[in-house]
């Protein structure tokens, strides 16, 4: 069965940080992309940032830049999002998702951000920020 199993998520003071876990099962993700997307109450869904699992290429959305770092650990087929400085605009549910790509790069990272249209979302994880 095809999983996607985020983790992590919590209350943490402005400031502080997070490191949300992706875990994927069921398949490998040496041929996908991951990314993390949030979505706040009566927001649209946005594309915080995206990995190209064959070849680490990484995209962030402009709010995220400098604060927030994607990694994967090939070993445990899962990928993280680390969250330094938090903000209260942080606050969202954080979902993974997982694209099928013939290859990777900048572009393929950058298009899965933007679409959101990926083969497999995870089940959400809730962060929250309190000023």
């Amino acid at each position: 069965q095809v999983q996607l199993v985020e983790s992590g998520g919590g209350l943490v003071q402005a400031g502080g940080s997070l490191r949300l876990a992706c875990a994927a099962s069921g398949f490998t993700l040496d041929y996908y992309a991951i990314g993390w997307f949030r979505q706040a109450p009566g927001k649209e869904r946005e594309g915080v940032s995206c990995i190209s699992y064959s070849d680490g290429s990484t995209y962030y959305a402009d709010s995220v830049k400098g604060r927030f770092t994607i990694s994967r650990d090939n070993a445990k087929n899962t990928v993280y999002l680390q969250m330094n400085s938090l903000k209260p605009e942080d606050t969202a549910v954080y979902y993974c998702a997982a694209e099928r790509v013939l290859r990777g790069g900048i572009t393929i990272v950058q298009a899965m951000c933007a679409a959101a249209e990926p083969d497999y979302w995870g089940q959400g994880t809730q962060v929250t920020v309190s000023s």
